[in-house]
């Protein structure tokens, strides 16, 4: 018999070899130097929501792991640099708001300038300006998109925005959103079909300003010395539209005597709650506490009996705040709007849930857990628990930090 010959191995080209040697050197060159992430935190001022909160959370607590830069739209026609404790918040002039975008003529400019040197860019959806400022970034730029919410107060503009959109999510390297129904609820995602690009990685909270500090109850019981012999809901937020605090001022009217309502937050729609309670005759049952100072807010959620978060629209997709509530140990009542917020706080486990836009059924679970106190302290045990065990900035961290290491190829 003879031999069969083996056929040679073909040589590999200088390209092939090329590309292997630059991968090897990437692996390596990260073993020994930070990575560094430009990221598009919207906005960054006294009165911004839960996407800015959360930005902030997130990248005190990357500083630590990495460079991190935040690039945002100022609420002035100037842009200025605010200096944090280990990044720099770049604040890009604005001409003003449409349909709740901010017009930053110098922001794709000084983005581009900005990731000179970074490995990825970090967006928060929606915020369509961050979006523009992409496309004049370098074409090998890697794109990680952080899937807030759905657009819902301009859907009417999106037929024109959704071809755009679509193009961004399919050239994205990974979509990250906070809870698994950020995506089944979602009906903007379509274009990514990699489900392998769909990575959850849960906000976090840090815990530390909302334990119970000798400070912190000294400031819940001043609150509870204004309103003896009351039982406190409390509810905060921008007032805007989605949040539907409208609704719970109309539900007050059917809630038990010894209950009062601390409404925080403000926004463009506060005149207008002011005179929806006045016209409800809820005076002395309502207080409108304005803007409450991040120091502040641990107090009134450790005064309270119940959070209520009263929102009617997807744009609300996860609800910050009654996390923030539930890490104080209190039942939680909110709506059923199929996404986040219903993933955060378990119906029957760590509060109530109704229908949106239903003053009745948002004041018959009020006054079932106004009524018993066995379950408002089951609930809030358990919401305790919820938080601690989900919703940790280590959890956020280490997710956040993989999800960067696989975008570049680094994943163990």
């Amino acid at each position: 018999c003879r031999a069969e010959a083996r056929p040679t191995a073909r040589p590999t080209s200088l390209y092939n070899q090329a590309i292997i040697a630059f991968r090897l050197f990437r692996r390596v060159a990260h073993l020994f130097f930070t990575l560094n992430i430009l990221h598009f935190g919207r906005f960054y001022s006294g009165n911004f929501g839960g996407i800015e909160r959360h930005v902030g959370t997130l990248l005190d607590c990357l500083k630590e792991r990495m460079q991190v830069s935040n690039i945002v739209a100022n609420d002035s026609c100037k842009s200025e640099v605010v200096h944090k404790d280990g990044y720099d918040v770049h604040k890009m002039a604005t001409l003003g708001l449409v349909a709740g975008t901010a017009l930053c003529p110098t922001m794709p400019y000084r983005a581009r300038k900005l990731f000179e040197g970074c490995d990825i860019a970090h967006l928060h959806f929606p915020d369509p300006m961050s979006h523009l400022a992409f496309y004049f970034l370098p074409k090998r730029a890697k794109l990680v998109i952080t899937w807030h919410s759905d657009i819902i107060r301009q859907r009417r503009w999106l037929f024109l925005y959704q071809p755009f959109l679509n193009h961004l999510v399919a050239r994205a390297d990974a979509i990250i959103a906070a809870t698994p129904k950020h995506f089944s609820s979602s009906t903007q995602l379509g274009a990514c079909r990699d489900s392998g690009k769909k990575r959850v990685v849960p906000y976090g909270i840090d815990f530390l300003p909302f334990e119970k500090t000798a400070g912190t109850v000294a400031g819940a019981e001043r609150l509870r010395k204004k309103y003896v012999g009351k039982k406190i809901i409390f509810a905060v937020g921008r007032h805007v539209y989605y949040k539907g605090f409208d609704y719970l001022l109309r539900a007050m009217r059917a809630v038990a005597d010894d209950a009062v309502l601390l409404l925080g937050g403000a926004g463009p729609e506060a005149a207008t709650l002011k005179a929806l309670a006045e016209d409800l005759g809820l005076a002395g049952r309502v207080v409108f506490t304005g803007r409450i100072p991040e120091d502040e807010l641990p107090h009134y959620f450790h005064a309270c009996d119940i959070f209520c978060l009263p929102s009617v629209e997807q744009g609300e997709a996860f609800g910050l705040v009654q996390a923030e509530a539930m890490a104080c140990g209190k039942p939680v009542v909110c709506c059923e709007l199929n996404n986040g917020v219903t993933y955060v706080n378990q119906a029957g486990v760590t509060g109530l849930v109704v229908p949106p836009r239903d003053p009745q059924a948002l004041a018959a679970a009020l006054n079932d857990l106004l009524a018993d106190e066995r379950m408002r302290l089951a609930y809030g045990h358990a919401a305790n628990a919820r938080v601690r065990r989900e919703f940790t900035v280590d959890n956020m961290s280490e997710g956040t930090v993989a999800v960067y290491r696989a975008v570049l190829g680094l994943s163990a």
